[in-house]
């Protein structure tokens, strides 16, 4: 439809300019016009769904125009499983009341001087000039499982195809640039999406679990930091394995024999070699260390931070503890929120120092938010349940600007106000900085159609890419 609006303005600026020349005489100006006058009177009005198709399609347009295809190299993804509640963070709304605001009724402003947050995070007020806040992300899905498919695949849950979530998307358009030990798509602690974030793309595309703590002793990875095995025991194990190991002796002009024995060299630098060494955060400064926080999140912000130096494309932190906060609320926000505040804001700015911030798209959410109001009876005692009409998304870097504000909630923080954004919208304008294309056809085992993102075929809501943030 939007083709053929600016086809009919084409023409009538090329009618204007050929008159203004003195191209056409009286009699043919009078004509042209006339015929034109008709011919808008007689175009019907636009639907709603017309006009937020236009909206969409100038929004697409807009993206693609002001994207730096290419730019984003690497994810880091911050995923807060359970929903964290938008009104208590990202998206306070002062005066609503104590039913609404409960104990985390104070703000503070930031060094973006139009733009306030809960005074639960005081370091990333400090850094908002660095990233940017969606307050209008919607998907209206309530359940844990069905909307973390849907923020992470922004896909439609329950179809009979199980699409990858973005990190294997990232993982299988980046495979032939990405050359590193580590593997490309790294989840710390555990994944925490309660799907198969690979997919229809097969085991190849599964995240690796560290398992482990980065804020213990030693970060025992999963299987390549293991407990109870020094480096030197792991260094004579491999050498005595490749004393009494005679199997291909002789036989190393044989293909199969060389394939296997570069896997085996790429698998012991893993293990021994500079692999290992991105998970070992003793090599960071002191200071460094206590400035992302002595706690399991804030020393995965900087476990993630060396992965992206070592050029891994996608990592995805998930956050331990959860926040599903049907109970006792405000006491996990007051004990989660600082946490998450110290972490972030300094990974944000560590990112920013080294130079990798421009490269490295950080994003954080969980699948959904919280219930504005507060639920003050038994058995919650002041809890909040799920919420997936209207949340907040925190983006950074990669082609992200800074200090602005996408969209809009009501008064409370209930609904949208203003420019809703889909999971689509959000998935395909990170996309759009990676150089993804998201009408890219998938490989699908069965030969099944399927691709990178497909929201009008599938009946999903988008209102376009995030333009304004580009």
């Amino acid at each position: 439809m939007s083709t053929n609006h600016n086809s009919d303005k084409q023409q009538h600026v090329s009618r204007r300019e050929a008159m203004r020349r003195g191209a056409l005489g009286a009699a043919g100006i009078i004509a042209a016009e006339g015929l034109h006058s008709r011919a808008f009177a007689a175009e019907p009005e636009k639907t709603p769904e017309q006009k937020l198709a236009d909206e969409k399609a100038a929004r697409d347009a807009a993206a693609q125009a002001k994207a730096k295809k290419g730019q984003t190299k690497s994810v880091i993804q911050i995923f807060l499983w359970g929903g964290m509640s938008q009104n208590d963070a990202w998206d306070p709304k002062p005066g609503t009341g104590y039913d609404y605001l409960g104990q985390l009724d104070k703000v503070i402003p930031t060094n973006v001087p139009e733009i306030q947050l809960s005074s639960l995070f005081p370091l990333l007020a400090k850094q908002t000039d660095k990233f940017s806040l969606i307050r209008s992300m919607t998907h209206g899905n309530n359940g844990h499982e069905t909307a973390a498919y849907l923020m992470q695949t922004g896909h439609k849950p329950g179809g009979r195809l199980a699409y990858p979530s973005v990190g294997a998307i990232f993982t299988f358009f980046k495979k032939e640039q990405y050359k590193g030990l580590l593997p490309p798509y790294i989840v710390m602690l555990q994944a925490a999406g309660r799907f198969s974030e690979e997919g229809f793309l097969g085991p190849a595309y599964k995240p690796f679990a560290t398992g482990g703590d980065p804020n213990a002793a030693r970060f025992e990875v999963q299987g390549i930091v293991n407990r109870g095995i020094d480096d030197a025991r792991q260094k004579a194990r491999r050498e005595l394995v490749d004393k009494v190991n005679l199997l291909g002796y002789g036989l190393s002009d044989v293909p199969e024999m060389a394939e296997a024995e570069a896997a085996k060299q790429n698998a012991y630098g893993l293990i021994l070699g500079q692999g290992k060494e991105v998970f070992n955060l003793d090599n960071e400064p002191k200071e460094l260390r206590d400035r992302y926080g002595r706690n399991t999140f804030g020393q995965e912000c900087l476990a993630a931070r060396r992965m992206v130096e070592a050029g891994v494309p996608y990592v995805t932190i998930s956050f331990p503890g959860g926040w599903d906060t049907h109970s006792n609320h405000f006491a996990t926000m007051q004990r989660q929120c600082p946490m998450l505040d110290q972490g972030l804001a300094t990974l944000l700015s560590d990112l920013s120092s080294r130079g990798l911030l421009d490269s490295t798209i950080v994003w954080c959410t969980g699948e959904f938010g919280r219930t504005p109001k507060v639920s003050w009876e038994p058995p919650w005692n002041g809890g909040r349940h799920h919420h997936g009409d209207v949340f907040s998304v925190l983006v950074a870097g990669g082609g992200f600007k800074g200090g602005r504000i996408v969209g809009e909630s009501d008064e409370k923080g209930g609904k949208v106000k203003e420019r809703p954004v889909y999971p689509a919208d959000l998935l395909g304008s990170m996309y759009l900085l990676a150089g993804i294309d998201a009408a890219a056809k998938l490989p699908h085992p069965w030969g099944l159609d399927a691709y990178v993102l497909d929201a009008e075929n599938e009946g999903m809501k988008s209102a376009g890419l995030l333009e304004e943030i580009l």
